[in-house]
């Protein structure tokens, strides 16, 4: 009786956006479903066809992006490529306790997703922002669960304040614990212990850069194509993403000639979507006064307005990424030889690098033994989730497998 009313004072500090109290605490007692189990591809397939139907989502693209990932072609495909042949049976770990980024919002549906994917119930801290993208899913996840009560209970969403005993009793819950949103947030929850047999996975502070070759850039048929795919890369999420370049590397014999119609016409293309608010201004200004200070000969670029900030750096150093800053505020670097971000990327909270041009241009930099750098993917694709993210195979981690001989 003192525990149950215990957990209810818990919970009563607890939101729900879909799921209840009653299918999160039964969430223990559920079974474990094997990976992409066929009633999880349909319970996915149709909140991507409720989002796809959304005039509201419509109006945000990284939903839209979302609910393309879930679709069932999407997932097929993913099946094969996990698909394991070896005789033996895998499954759900259980219970999978995800603690989602404040500051990108639709973060908590792919770490859901995959969560589901892998056959475990899951129950999901959710941005304490109010995002509608977060709303727009929520809500469309809901619909759809409230007409399968089988699988309503794996799927909690739930929305909270910092609460130690709120991570407390939801990490003794899981079976897997993953958090993302940095390290800080890592040594936070880490207070909370987890069953000896849990697992934990975690994504700290990760950074990102775009390598552009020159002559690339201004061979592509559509520039402007290129400047909305890294309007996407970056300030669909304000630069917060870990996936999102800070740094802009310039390769080639065209330098200048290139980044002035790059940035122009990204220039353009965030001045018909992006909201600049004061405080950002002022922020990214601090920011590049910073980094003229940290560095001799650095040189911040004109510009009409605060929209783009852009500083130019004269060499490249691992604590480069201490300067960074967001909402359009981007260090550019005139490279001669792809080797001098040897020393850079041998940083192991480089995470991305986003490329325009060939890829074997950065195959001496990849195979140079660096520790940094888990994902190259072309300019307008650093947003993409994969079940491999930051290093780490998801399918792999957050199931378990029977092995029969």
């Amino acid at each position: 009786m003192i525990l149950m009313q215990q957990n209810s004072e818990i919970l009563d500090r607890v939101s729900f956006l879909a799921g209840d109290r009653a299918g999160l605490l039964a969430a223990p007692e559920l079974p474990a479903l094997s990976p992409f189990s066929q009633e999880i591809i349909s319970m996915l397939e149709m909140v991507s066809r409720q989002l796809m139907s959304s005039a509201g989502a419509r109006l945000y693209p990284d939903v839209t992006t979302f609910a393309f990932w879930i679709r069932r072609a999407s997932l097929m495909e993913m099946k094969q490529r996990f698909a394991r042949n070896d005789g033996g049976i895998c499954t759900g770990r259980g219970v999978a306790f995800h603690i989602a980024p404040s500051n990108v919002p639709v973060n908590f549906a792919y770490t859901l997703a995959a969560g589901l994917i892998t056959g475990n119930a899951n129950i999901v801290r959710v941005p304490s922002r109010e995002f509608p993208q977060v709303e727009l899913i929520a809500g469309a996840f809901e619909q759809v669960l409230s007409q399968d009560k089988t699988l309503r209970p794996y799927v909690n969403l739930v929305r909270y304040g910092r609460d130690d005993e709120v991570n407390a009793f939801f990490s003794a819950m899981a079976d897997i614990r993953v958090i993302w949103g940095g390290d800080e947030t890592i040594a936070s929850l880490r207070k909370a212990l987890l069953p000896p047999r849990a697992v934990e996975i975690t994504f700290a502070d990760r950074y990102s850069l775009a390598v552009i070759d020159s002559e690339s850039y201004l061979s592509a048929e559509d520039k402007t194509a290129v400047a909305r795919d890294f309007y996407n890369d970056t300030l669909l999420t304000d630069q917060n993403a870990c996936t999102s370049p800070r740094l802009v590397v310039w390769l080639g014999g065209e330098k200048e000639r290139a980044k002035e119609e790059f940035w122009r016409n990204f220039h353009d293309a965030a001045e018909k979507k992006y909201q600049l608010q004061p405080i950002q201004s002022v922020n990214k200004l601090a920011s590049s006064f910073l980094a003229a200070a940290a560095f001799e000969k650095c040189r911040i670029e004109t510009h009409e307005d605060n929209l783009l900030i852009r500083v130019n750096i004269p060499h490249l150093g691992k604590d480069i990424m201490d300067l960074r800053d967001n909402s359009g505020f981007f260090l550019e670097y005139d490279c001669a030889d792809i080797m001098e971000l040897r020393g850079l990327c041998d940083d192991k909270r480089i995470q991305t690098i986003g490329y325009l041009g060939s890829r074997d241009m950065l195959r001496p930099l990849l195979s140079s033994g660096i520790k940094g750098v888990d994902r190259v993917v072309p300019i307008g694709r650093t947003m993409d989730f994969d079940l491999f993210w930051d290093g780490c195979d998801l399918m792999t981690s957050m199931t378990r497998k029977i092995v029969v001989k």
